[in-house]
């Protein structure tokens, strides 16, 4: 007894020695790291910003609000005056400012959204218009005074309609009023499980309805029947410059991408040069960089501002107005606001005569535009943005990366190898960093975007540019032509730089949806690598490999099926995908590829050796190790005979239908028709491990999905099956129609 009550209290005794050595290691290492501490408030305040979109309902959003309020009071409680304390209750407090800022800015941007597809007509005034030359159509943005001839609350107050030119009437312009009969739809979710979710972005939009123009006409004209500037140097650009350099060129100065052509657009896109196409930081720090450099040596030219010291300052306000200025030609966009915050704070630095370019300033745009716009953080401009810039500004803060490439006294060979060393190394740098984000967004990930903006980044910046904004000038005296000439060619090459490095070979890694986890530990691992200046940075590439595993060993989807059920592709034994109906438009092409990650040319379904189809339905068999997964899918909007129909069901794996089938139409396995997709939206289905991945997660109460009771709305009306005389004829025939002989006899 004795002896146990002795070793108690040193066991207790040693218990806390081994807590207080690990408490003194935390606080010797954040005492080390003190000056990088700031850097992960908005990265906090976004990760509060990520869980609200992650966790489904305000249960979930509650309790995470409660408990980083607890860790914050306990933090505190524990502080006793170290850092550790004190560093996890301010994360635990920007995490729930962030989770509470999106929660109330969702609440805050509630509209009413249409419920369904209808035919409608509304009288609204017009505030934006955005032609798209390369389609032949406008888009028009309405905000809604009177729907269907009444004044009503509960329809939406502001829709997006899409006019064909040749419809088009003369005056469409901003702040005209309107007149439109049109078909309008609710804004669309994913089709599949990793699409992109224009619901969401039309919801903190505004955007209650989208959808395509019968009839137009103008009721009462704007104040000026002349367009707006952006839209009269957009055409002005677009007449000097023809085809897709115009449209490259018309980006590059009003950010309007409308004239570019889809070959050229994609071939950009796969090139890794698309940023070039969305004004961002490269455009701004190009007009700022261009209009300091002239108000410099134009200012300089007074010997009285240059002995007082002042050009330095008067020439950072004046590229202060001009960033100011072409975000507001450019429309203003959130990553163009984004870019314009960072320029300004780099003029700030400058003009108090600190370091322009750190990452606390890079932490500082990020969390001005967090605060502002905090459904941002979930769109790609905003990850490739600032992971780009945190790739470059963190390698060039590095003391040896800063050692190496500091310009110095030296043979021009020796500073051309040390550019372009320099240049390579961070293109690389960058292309690793964007890679997650382009795989998780887009499904794709560019294998030689760093070669190619070596050159195509110095072309855009210090040519295209400059003689660009050159001709504009010259342009109000009539000799602009000389300039625009040069700067046609200038884009023409770059243009055949995308397409060169587009179709070499491998220049595209497709990959299917990535997991959300996965994704999720790269960036938290990148940013760990990114931030912190001691050894233990070097822990943060464990997540990065961690979740590039999972990403590489998460099975490719097997069978993808659109939330309307009208579209499917199903994976073939060598990989390629097969589509069920023939007519697929190009959006459903490109959609069902990225997802399935196949970079290819799909083919029809009835083409394909694995696959019997005849007018009304297919039969596809798929062989996974020693299992044979079958599926059953409709093609037409005839009813099939009942008692054939519900047979072939009762002997295959999946049953894909895009209207209501039979109730005793239930398949082996899984049996998806419009009752049962309405519920989950698309899905995507892999044989190898029998998963199964929804566009809706269960109880998700985000407002743009429980806006129309929590049910998923088809991009298209639902069809209702053929009846009359004709259908009667069909469903006789259906079986003499050139169907394959189990289809036509029943057999499998």
């Amino acid at each position: 007894m004795a002896s146990s009550a002795a070793t108690a209290p040193s066991k207790a005794q040693a218990s806390l020695q081994i807590a207080a050595a690990w408490s003194g290691a935390w606080e010797r290492w954040l005492e080390a790291e003190r000056h990088q501490l700031v850097l992960w408030l908005p990265i906090m305040l976004g990760a509060g910003i990520a869980t609200w979109f992650v966790l489904p309902d305000a249960t979930g959003w509650t309790a995470a609000l409660l408990g980083s309020a607890g860790i914050a009071g306990s933090a505190l409680a524990l502080a006793r005056g170290g850092r550790c304390g004190v560093t996890i209750a301010a994360g635990a407090i920007a995490f729930a400012i962030g989770l509470a800022l999106v929660w109330w800015r969702a609440e805050a941007v509630r509209a009413p959204v249409l419920a369904r597809p209808a035919i409608v007509e509304l009288v609204g005034r017009v505030t934006r218009v955005q032609a798209q030359p390369a389609r032949d159509l406008t888009r028009v943005w309405i905000a809604v005074e009177r729907w269907d001839g009444q004044v009503r609350d509960d329809v939406p107050r502001r829709v997006r309609v899409n006019v064909a030119d040749d419809d088009l009437p003369t005056g469409v312009v901003e702040q005209s009023r309107v007149r439109v009969r049109a078909r309008l739809m609710p804004p669309a979710p994913p089709a599949v499980p990793g699409a992109y979710d224009f619901a969401r972005v039309a919801w903190f939009e505004g955007l209650g309805a989208t959808g395509r123009a019968i009839d137009i006409a103008v009721i009462a004209r704007a104040g000026s029947d002349r367009e707006g500037i952006r839209a009269r140097l957009t055409r002005h650009i677009e007449a000097q410059l023809p085809g897709s350099a115009g449209g490259i060129a018309a980006a590059l100065a009003t950010g309007d991408t409308g004239a570019i052509a889809d070959e050229d657009a994609e071939a950009m896109r796969r090139a890794g040069l698309a940023h070039l196409l969305s004004v961002s930081g490269l455009h701004i720090t190009a007009a700022v960089g261009i209009v300091m450099a002239l108000a410099l040596r134009l200012l300089a030219l007074s010997p009285r501002l240059a002995l007082t010291g002042r050009v330095p300052l008067l020439a950072g306000g004046a590229a202060a107005l001009a960033a100011i200025g072409y975000t507001w030609l450019t429309g203003a966009e959130v990553p163009t606001i984004r870019s314009c915050v960072a320029a300004l704070l780099v003029l700030a630095a400058l003009a108090m005569g600190r370091e322009a370019v750190t990452l606390r300033l890079v932490a500082a745009g990020a969390l001005i535009v967090l605060v502002a716009w905090p459904q941002a953080l979930v769109s790609a401009s905003f990850q490739l943005s600032f992971a780009a810039v945190t790739a470059i500004v963190a390698l060039h803060e590095h003391p040896r990366a800063r050692a190496l490439f500091l310009s110095r006294e030296e043979a021009w060979w020796r500073r051309g190898l040390r550019e372009g060393g320099s240049l390579l190394t961070t293109g690389l740098l960058v292309e690793l960093a964007l890679m997650p984000i382009a795989v998780f967004h887009f499904h794709k990930a560019g294998v030689y975007g760093a070669f190619a903006n070596i050159v195509a980044i110095p072309l855009t910046t210090f040519v295209v540019m400059p003689v660009e904004a050159g001709a504009l000038m010259l342009d109000a005296v009539r000799l602009g032509a000389p300039l625009w000439w040069v700067a046609g060619q200038t884009l023409r090459l770059l243009l055949w730089i995308a397409h060169a490095v587009a179709s070499a070979p491998g220049s595209v890694a497709a990959l299917p949806a990535m997991p959300r986890g996965a994704f999720a530990l790269m960036i938290a691992g990148g940013l760990w690598v990114a931030l912190w200046r001691t050894r233990a940075r070097w822990a943060g590439l464990v997540p990065v490999f961690v979740g590039a595993c999972w990403t590489i060993a998460t099975p490719t989807p097997d069978l993808i099926v659109t939330g309307d059920g009208r579209h499917l592709a199903w994976r073939g034994e060598d990989g390629s995908l097969a589509l069920l109906r023939d007519r697929a438009g190009d959006y459903t092409r490109d959609t069902l590829a990225e997802n399935g990650g196949f970079d290819g040319e799909m083919a029809a379904l009835s083409e394909t050796r694995s696959a019997r189809c005849n007018q009304d339905l297919c039969w596809a068999t798929r062989q996974i190790g020693e299992r044979r997964v079958t599926l059953l899918a409709t093609r037409s909007g005839y009813l099939v005979p009942a008692g054939a129909f519900i047979d072939l069901c009762r002997r295959v794996d999946i049953v894909v239908s895009e209207r209501r089938v039979p109730r005793r139409c239930r398949a082996r396995w899984l049996t998806l028709d419009r009752a049962s997709l309405r519920r989950t939206g698309g899905v995507a289905v892999s044989f190898e491990d029998a998963s199964i991945t929804t566009v809706r997660v269960a109880k998700d109460a985000h407002p743009w999905i429980t806006r129309s009771g929590g049910e998923y709305r088809p991009a298209y009306p639902e069809r209702a099956p053929a009846r009359g005389r004709n259908a009667a004829d069909h469903r006789r025939g259906w079986r003499d129609r050139a169907a394959p002989s189990h289809l036509r006899d029943g057999n499998i």
